[in-house]
């Protein structure tokens, strides 16, 4: 299931690690089929980045990394670990479905996931599936899918070692390092990192909130991985991740000591020579702890999901692949304020064909059933088409429909005089229209993709109510070209994500945004720059509230003593400017972070 497969260049919306051409890079993806499908046969909008370029890039979070993503916008409230938004394609923030090694994450009290606080040190890949997947994976993929895949290593007899450590501005200090390896059929991993940072303010003074001080944030997590392959080929792991700490922000409550943890098992094995099944069982938990200024305590959301998934595999013929699996979750609520419900099931059966047709045409079709506790039935869907031409061109249409299930605060919130949740809410859901073509040619891959969605019985409203809707026109576009040496990589969206009652723009989200990578390598010297240009958006559903577009610009370099060591440093912010990604919310000036690896 997590066997990986290499290529030495790719579309650039596939993988966009374009700094070193030693670097091999991705050209299958499990999160867009639930199996291992080459990119060149799907037409869902893809996106992955590996080690090598969480590395390369130099990122020191996950959010940072996300940010460069065709097809994603996002806003943080202040600096680094405070609440961030993951806006894909125009959809609300809690239309994108997370699940680490396999395991559905997040609050089922917001209905969103703590991206900030996910350590970027213990990633070991990311898969970003753009478009609606609920046929897949049930219900919040209206957005899409991304799905994390912790720290493995190297499974080599030899012990393989890394270790990390850097500073740098708003006196930040980030350690990390890892041990894998591989004794007789068994493998291991071991991973711990650590970022301590005192931050910046915040939040600027407003007529509700004036708290000049710097707002701090520190992180440990620990990842853990044990696996088996016994003499038929099946296999078993075990695994195991745990972030916690604590954020400072403005406000009441002004702090958050948090905890995210994921642990699971898995089994894997070949029942015929057709056939080939995989059982996870797993538990994620989302735990915040919140205090008031004056360290008191201040209220407490812990929530917990429990996971079970069988899929299997069928190879019907050479040409003809098909998934068919189950899902089980039990979701469950621990929390200071008292829900009417404190638990909800959620069961789904899914299938999905994969076929080659007439040798260039590629088909990808599922069909999903979810029964839903707290509202019933729901029946999903979606179509893809990929025709390969001769010189590498390529072209691509789908069609899908997606729910979520309203969230445990929306269901279920208690009536504190000013209203409660409403147990009566039906799911939001989603139609998407999809087609683009793309070019893979020597020295120039390109991509562009238009798409089309109508979300329907979205909530609103306090008491919550299913009133809204809205429509969302984008088009992406990616580049990736290497000239003269140097290899750049362009991705540019233009959106129109509109409510279809007011006719205004959906709070939070740019119309166009544009980012850049340029880079290359002079033999033992990496160097590169990006840029992120970012247009204007509203705060608010009246649109009253106006956030300025910006421009961001950040360098990068590293040089290798030699294969073990190396010191990486970049310049984020060059231009110190002065912006907001979320009203009255601050961002870091010009900064700097300077780090030294080794591995062995």
């Amino acid at each position: 299931m997590y066997k990986v497969y290499f290529s030495t260049f790719l579309l650039a919306g596939i993988s966009p690690a374009l700094a070193d051409e030693s670097v091999q890079l991705p050209n299958y993806v499990v999160t867009a089929t639930r199996a291992d499908i080459p990119t060149n046969q799907l037409s869902a909008a893809t996106t992955v980045y590996t080690r090598n370029d969480i590395e390369q890039y130099q990122v020191n979070t996950l959010p940072e990394l996300l940010q460069r993503t065709t097809g994603i916008d996002m806003t943080q409230n202040g600096g680094m670990g405070k609440n961030t938004s993951v806006f894909m394609r125009g959809t609300n923030s809690d239309h994108v479905l997370v699940l680490i090694d396999g395991i559905k994450a997040g609050s089922v009290t917001s209905g969103t996931s703590p991206f900030q606080y996910l350590p970027v040190d213990q990633i070991e890949r990311v898969e970003i599936i753009r478009g609606p997947q609920s046929s897949l994976y049930g219900s919040e993929a209206i957005g899409g899918v991304i799905q994390i895949f912790t720290r493995k290593g190297k499974q080599q007899a030899t012990p393989s070692i890394t270790l990390d450590a850097g500073g740098g501005n708003y006196d930040t200090l980030q350690t990390s390092g890892s041990i894998s390896g591989k004794w007789h059929k068994a493998w291991y991993t071991l991973s711990a990192s650590h970022i301590n940072t005192q931050g910046f303010d915040a939040r600027e003074p407003t007529s509700r909130v004036d708290d000049p001080d710097n707002d701090g944030y520190y992180n440990t997590g620990l990842n853990a991985k044990l696996g088996y392959r016994f003499d038929n080929n099946a296999e078993i792991e075990a695994f195991y991740m745990r972030t916690e700490g604590r954020t400072d922000f403005d406000g009441t409550p002004n702090k958050t000591e948090f905890v995210n943890q994921v642990v699971g098992l898995s089994g894997a094995a070949d029942i015929t020579d057709i056939w080939h099944s995989t059982l996870r069982l797993g538990q994620s938990r989302d735990d915040n702890d919140n205090f008031a200024p004056d360290g008191s305590f201040y209220s407490r959301f812990g929530t917990t999901r429990w996971n079970v998934s069988w899929l299997n595999e069928l190879q019907l013929a050479d040409d003809h692949q098909l998934v068919l699996g189950s899902d089980y979750r039990l979701d469950e609520v621990d929390s200071s304020t008292d829900f009417t419900e404190s638990e909800r099931y959620g069961v789904g059966i899914f299938g999905e064909l994969h076929s080659r047709l007439f040798e260039r045409h590629y088909i990808n079709a599922s069909l999903r059933w979810d029964e839903n506790e707290a509202f019933g039935d729901y029946v999903t869907g979606s179509f893809g088409w990929r025709f390969n031409w001769d010189y590498g061109i390529s072209a691509f249409a789908s069609f899908g429909n997606a729910f979520k299930a309203p969230t445990f605060n929306e269901l279920f919130w208690p009536n504190t005089g000013f209203g409660g949740g409403n147990p009566n809410l039906e799911p939001e859901e989603s139609t998407t229209f999809e087609a683009g073509l793309a070019g893979a040619h020597d020295w120039l891959n390109w991509e562009v993709r238009a798409y089309h969605t109508n979300i329907d019985n979205l909530i609103a409203n306090w008491p919550p109510e299913n009133i809204d809707k809205a429509q969302i026109d984008g088009i992406e576009t990616e580049i990736g070209a290497k000239i003269l040496g140097w290899h750049n990589k362009l991705g540019f969206q233009l959106l129109s994500p509109k409510d279809r009652i007011t006719n205004k723009r959906l709070p939070r989200r740019a119309e166009k945004i544009l980012t850049y990578d340029l880079s290359r390598s002079f033999e033992a010297i990496d160097v590169g720059a990006s840029i992120l240009a970012r247009g204007d958006s509203f705060d608010n559903s009246s649109n009253s509230t106006k956030v300025a577009g910006f421009v961001t610009v950040d360098l990068r370099a590293a040089y290798h003593f030699d294969r073990h060591w190396r010191i990486s440093a970049k310049l984020k912010n060059l231009l110190d400017k002065q912006y907001q990604l979320a009203d009255t919310y601050n961002t870091a000036d010009r900064n700097f972070f300077v780090s030294i690896h080794y591995n062995n």
